[in-house]
């Protein structure tokens, strides 16, 4: 609230008869100090610049002091931003005749999305006035697409970027500014993320979660200025998207293609790119059971649970059919390829125990041909599949085979996950040979229901305290060297034990470690808030 100085806030022409100059000199100081705002809120109703609520009349017409404003403070936001130049002057909140105007039309989604949240008219292409909030692309701002800055000042907002993803991330920083505080503070933001892919991952396959569940983690997701969701919808016990080239391979319930196409428009509207995930050639149980011959077996004759016998051709024609069907459907630059725990190349001796890969092997790669081999080969011919449309695929990091002569394909990212898996590549052996990296480091960024195998549920204290991007597997950090290699990370809900939790509370467990991950993939350094601070701005902001 502001303070206002109330009737006769101008010097009056007799309070110089009464007593001394240096009265007169005193009691103006104090009566410009009663007409500042103690919060650097708006000015009062009868100043320069500030919203006339009622008539004026003559004592608020009469000339007063100047006012002097407190130099503004940074913006509490999640995450937060990464630069401010404070400033004096009252700020912006918003008016009933506050507007959003956009110039350019492309940031018209927007405009009207920032308008609805704050309750302003969208006035379109239309001059800034008082009271507005502008958003322009501007080539002029720095620091890539999601780069934006948001001016305050002249009783106006102006976000500017130079693609409309940075445009609208500063809309975000407005609406949790409005939403904590009830103003934004007068100054600048310069604004930048530390790491191009900040991720959320769901596992729709062992536990069906629906449409509007999905899209309101989106929003969410938005609001952090997280930009990827990884969609895992095939495994062992579902396959969880229609198919039309392959209708019996889907399970009960699923998502419809309507339903998906919906979620994919929530989710470009807060420019999040969905990635999808049909991993192979383990974990594909549900597919299999429509195409049990299809299914490897040992020597001893076993089928082997959720694994396709990939030196079977008609194996790599059948998920090829699938990729390219969804590839039409997720249309977005990124891929999951899965490619982990192949049980095949989890035993002791795959050549002894699967003699028909080892031949397939020999046959395909010469004699010195092995096991790992077919299987490196069979995650580049499924890269070939999808590769295209500038599109960047990756897999999870079990899947890249060593003490073989058949190498991943180059273009492939890790997706490094384990750490509580012994005997598993180190992330810098991947980092020292070139390849780009997603954090998905198994100790802090995996909440997987029932928390089998180890598995606790992670905090977002835990993860806020101690967790970087750098820090891939276990708790130790990868040398900096090695940070630009490092894309950024995802946080991943795992359904392993599927009735554990409920939709609803997944989206509790889940709320603050998100907040934390965003906060740590926008900026790697340490927080600006306690953690105590942190959650109370979150309750704030949400």
């Amino acid at each position: 609230m502001s303070r206002s100085a109330g009737p006769g806030v101008g010097p009056r022409r007799g309070a110089a008869r009464r007593g001394p100059l240096l009265l007169v000199v005193a009691a103006l100081m104090v009566l410009a100090v009663a007409g500042c705002s103690d919060d650097g809120g708006k000015k009062d109703e009868g100043s320069t610049g500030g919203r006339t609520s009622g008539p004026a009349t003559a004592e608020a017409r009469t000339p007063s002091p100047e006012r002097s404003y407190p130099l503004s403070k940074r913006p509490r936001v999640i995450p937060a931003v990464s630069e401010f130049k404070a400033a004096r002057g009252p700020g912006w909140k918003p008016g009933k005749q506050g507007r959003v105007v956009v110039g350019d039309g492309a940031l018209a989604d927007e405009g009207r999305l920032i308008a609805s949240e704050l309750g302003l008219d969208y006035a379109g292409d239309e001059d800034a006035r008082s009271g507005d909030v502008e958003l322009v692309l501007d080539d002029g701002v720095k620091g890539g697409s999601e780069a934006y800055t948001m001016t305050v000042g002249g009783g106006k907002v102006r976000i500017a970027g130079s693609a409309d993803a940075g445009v609208f991330y500063g809309t975000r920083t407005l609406k949790q500014e409005v939403r904590g505080g009830g103003s934004a503070p007068e100054g600048e933001v310069h604004d930048v993320p530390a790491k191009p892919q900040r991720g959320f991952m769901l596992d729709i396959a062992r536990k069906h979660f629906s449409a509007d569940w999905i899209e309101q983690r989106l929003r969410e997701m938005g609001d952090l200025k997280l930009n990827q969701f990884g969609l895992h919808f095939s495994d062992d016990q579902a396959f969880r998207i229609a198919s039309d080239s392959h209708p019996e391979v889907v399970s009960d319930p699923h998502l419809t293609k309507a339903q998906v196409r919906d979620i994919l428009k929530v989710a470009a509207s807060r420019h999040i790119t969905v990635v999808p995930e049909i991993d192979s050639p383990g974990h594909l149980g549900a597919v299999l059971k429509a195409h049990p011959q299809l299914q490897l077996t040992s020597a001893s004759g076993s089928p082997v649970q959720g694994t396709i016998d990939i030196a079977d051709p008609a194996a790599g024609k059948l998920v090829d059919e699938l990729l390219d069907e969804y590839k039409g459907l997720f249309k977005g630059r990124y891929w999951h390829l899965g490619a982990d725990e192949y049980l095949a190349l989890m035993s002791a001796n795959p050549e002894a125990s699967y003699p028909q890969l080892a031949a397939a092997a020999r046959e395909k790669y010469g004699p010195n041909g092995r096991v790992q081999d077919l299987a490196t080969g069979w995650l580049n011919d499924r890269a070939k599949t999808v590769r295209g449309g500038n599109r960047q695929l990756r897999a999870w990091n079990d899947g890249f085979f060593t003490g073989g002569q058949v190498a991943p394909a180059k273009d492939l990212h890790v997706a490094y996950w384990t750490g509580k898996e012994a005997g598993k590549r180190e992330p810098v052996s991947f980092l020292a040979e070139g390849r780009r990296l997603v954090n998905y480091n198994d100790e802090y960024l995996y909440y997987v229901l029932g928390q089998p195998n180890q598995f606790v549920y992670p905090t977002g204290e835990r993860i806020y305290k101690e967790w970087t991007p750098r820090v891939i597997r276990g708790t130790s950090p990868v040398p900096a060297k090695y940070d630009k290699q490092i894309l950024g990370g995802s946080f991943a809900v795992w359904c392993d034990l599927a009735g554990s939790q409920t939709q609803d509370q997944v989206a509790a467990g889940i709320r603050l470690p998100l907040a934390a991950v965003s906060q740590k993939l926008w900026d790697a350094g340490p927080p600006p808030l306690t953690w105590g601070q942190f959650v109370r701005l979150a309750d704030r902001v949400d």
